[in-house]
């Protein structure tokens, strides 16, 4: 990629994903903003702009990830010193969007979390936002200003192109539950390879309980695909069953580590070969066991960066 005159753009990192905005930076022949984001002792936030923006296109990098509400609270306050320093324009570079799974009223009284988060950004003085795999597309709508929503299937299917060539097509991409089919569908097409579900009932929050598996994979090898592992019990449930059906090889994937709990553990102990994801919510080094392989998205969202700062199409990048 050349990025000539890009003298206008200027990237700034809270603290969750300062090594991703680094990356970013290099990608677009940058340096990172000079910028400090610190807690006083009482753990309120403070944030020093240490050079000009005035007039410049911002982008302030932050997944919103563990500890979740910390980072949340950089993100709305770097902003509020962007608009208030007179930024030209503003945009929230989230990897990773917290509350994502709060999108809709599932008992009487619920929030909806993903909407506030929504509205606050606005307030607080953001003009843009752009993700990558929201949990939920539908939380684009959420916002009156634009969002650009990054996929990170190229990413995983390149790497699993590049890793396997022609064996590939020895692979079933399989959804660990119902609510990912659209999105394992999307991966099986980009690699031309079957496609098969995992039937699952969850009795109760974080636990799942595997019932059917739809399609055939026994005696093949297989691709788990979700946007998100948490505490890592559907998909190690997943991995689990489709070896009891007769599945060879159980490969992992999705775009968000989140990795709570007691989920390495229990990655650890699963069917997974390996469990590929990327680099959206940075892992400390513990949570770099054997079996995660990480990829880097800083040439995806660099690209997007400066098709947002030149007003061509940023969905160009996924076709």
């Amino acid at each position: 990629m050349n990025y000539s005159g890009r003298g206008n753009i200027k990237i700034f990192s809270c603290n969750a994903n300062r090594d991703l905005a680094e990356e970013m930076a290099q990608c677009l022949g940058l340096k990172l903003g000079q910028a400090e984001v610190a807690h006083f002792s009482d753990g309120e936030i403070s944030v020093k702009i240490d050079e000009t923006i005035r007039g410049a296109d911002v982008y302030i990098v932050q997944s919103t990830s563990y500890p979740v509400n910390d980072n949340l609270m950089e993100l709305l306050i770097m902003i509020d010193a962007m608009k208030r320093a007179s930024a030209g324009r503003i945009t929230a570079v989230m990897p990773y969007y917290g509350y994502a799974r709060q999108d809709r009223k599932a008992r009487a009284r619920d929030p909806i979390s993903a909407k506030l988060v929504a509205n606050i950004l606005t307030v607080a003085g953001a003009d843009r936002v752009l993700t990558m795999d929201l949990h939920c597309a539908q939380i684009q709508g959420f916002f009156d200003i634009p969002v650009d929503h990054l996929l990170g299937a190229p990413v995983l299917t390149n790497y699993y192109r590049d890793k396997y060539g022609e064996n590939i097509n020895e692979f079933v991409a399989v959804s660990p539950d119902l609510g990912s089919v659209g999105r394992t569908r999307n991966f099986a097409t980009r690699l031309e390879i079957p496609l098969a579900i995992v039937d699952k009932r969850r009795p109760k929050a974080n636990v799942s309980e595997i019932m059917n598996i739809i399609g055939d994979v026994k005696g093949q090898r297989v691709i788990l695909v979700d946007d998100m592992i948490d505490t890592a019990g559907t998909i190690t449930n997943a991995a689990n069953a489709l070896k009891e059906k007769g599945a060879i090889e159980v490969d992992a994937c999705c775009t968000h580590a989140v990795l709570s709990g007691e989920a390495l553990n229990k990655i650890e102990k699963s069917a997974i070969s390996e469990l590929l994801v990327l680099n959206t919510i940075s892992l400390p080094p513990e949570k770099c066991i054997s079996k995660i392989k990480v990829l880097s998205v800083a040439k995806v969202f660099a690209e997007a960066i400066n098709r947002i700062h030149e007003g061509t199409s940023v969905s160009k990048l996924f076709e």
